[in-house]
């Protein structure tokens, strides 16, 4: 028995005072509406409703069962109107899981924005690291999908695709030479994630016919070895040597000519960037605006919106 189901029967059998008319306005046959109040006074235990030929009284408990019954529906539309409002008006608090680099290059920098367009959304913004799967605890996830593809039982909105590419600043690069192939980095300093054993160089084909080529290279002078990058970024600007930084992390420093691509002809790895959610049912407005307006910030395409913007996409 659907028992708040029987309990709004019950009631509008006492506002309509007849079963006949409480059947009428709820779009049921009498029938029903008699088996639903009796079904009801059974499960109570208990007579709700004195019945004559000519009216319906009730009884001492049902009074007392009809007052309840009131204010218990009464707290259920007020809780419906305040889901259906969460779920329609871009409100309430935001939690969001994202990698630090992307969250520090390009978040920040377009929540402005978002908070003007959405002022009574909040958001919590979490980047303890790598993202690689949809994190339950948070209402999106951006995610990152590299050599691996995304598993898991999840949403995910594309966003944009990112190279890693080859990065070095002007006044390095001016005293130290700007290499035309991967083999020249060896008269180079380089900086490499900690976990790195050998870099991988590729570069597409050209219209000459040229179908390619691939470039496995084992790092030997590293100037620094890290996982943080922007801590490879902070010592790219400051002249240091030559990294691979993603390129949502290397725009701006491209865009000022305060970091210079190195081969640009090269890419090192390409990945596609996903706004990833645990689910599409009852999904609040304040998460689909949000990832709404990173798809429409970030282009929802795949390529390579940051390159693009810093002049600089790989050829091919």
């Amino acid at each position: 028995m659907d028992r708040l189901h029987s309990m709004r029967v019950f009631s509008r059998v006492i506002e309509q005072g007849s079963f006949a008319g409480a059947a009428r306005e709820l779009n049921l046959s009498p029938a029903v509406v008699t088996r639903l109040v009796a079904d009801l006074e059974e499960h109570l235990g208990a007579r709700l409703i004195n019945r004559t030929t000519r009216r319906l009284a009730l009884t001492d408990t049902g009074e007392l069962y009809l007052e309840r019954v009131r204010q218990i529906l009464t707290e259920v539309e007020e809780a419906e109107a305040l889901a259906g409002a969460a779920t329609s008006e871009p409100r309430g608090h935001l939690r969001v899981l994202a990698p630090p680099a992307f969250a520090v290059h390009q978040l920040a920098k377009h929540l402005p924005k978002f908070h003007a367009l959405y002022p009574k959304v909040s958001l919590e913004l979490s980047v303890p690291g790598a993202v690689e799967s949809v994190d339950e605890n948070f209402d999106v996830s951006i995610l990152t999908e590299g050599r691996r593809p995304l598993d898991g039982s999840f949403i995910a909105r594309r966003l944009a695709r990112s190279e890693v590419i080859a990065c070095a600043s002007p006044e390095y690069l001016d005293k130290r030479g700007r290499p035309s192939h991967p083999k020249d980095l060896v008269d180079h300093d380089t900086m490499v994630p900690t976990f790195l054993r050998e870099v991988v160089w590729h570069r597409g084909p050209s219209s000459d016919g040229d179908a390619g080529e691939s470039v496995t290279q084992v790092p030997t002078r590293s100037a620094l070895s890290t996982v943080h990058t922007d801590t490879m970024y902070a010592a790219a600007l400051a002249g240091l040597g030559i990294t691979g930084l993603p390129s949502f992390v290397a725009e701006d420093a491209l865009m000022e000519h305060a970091l210079e691509r190195v081969l640009p002809e090269w890419h090192l790895v390409m990945t596609t960037l996903y706004a990833g959610m645990p689910t599409r049912k009852h999904v609040p407005a304040r998460t689909r605006v949000f990832v709404d307006f990173l798809v429409q910030t970030f282009g929802g395409e795949d390529h390579d919106p940051w390159l693009q913007a810093a002049g600089c996409e790989t050829p091919g």
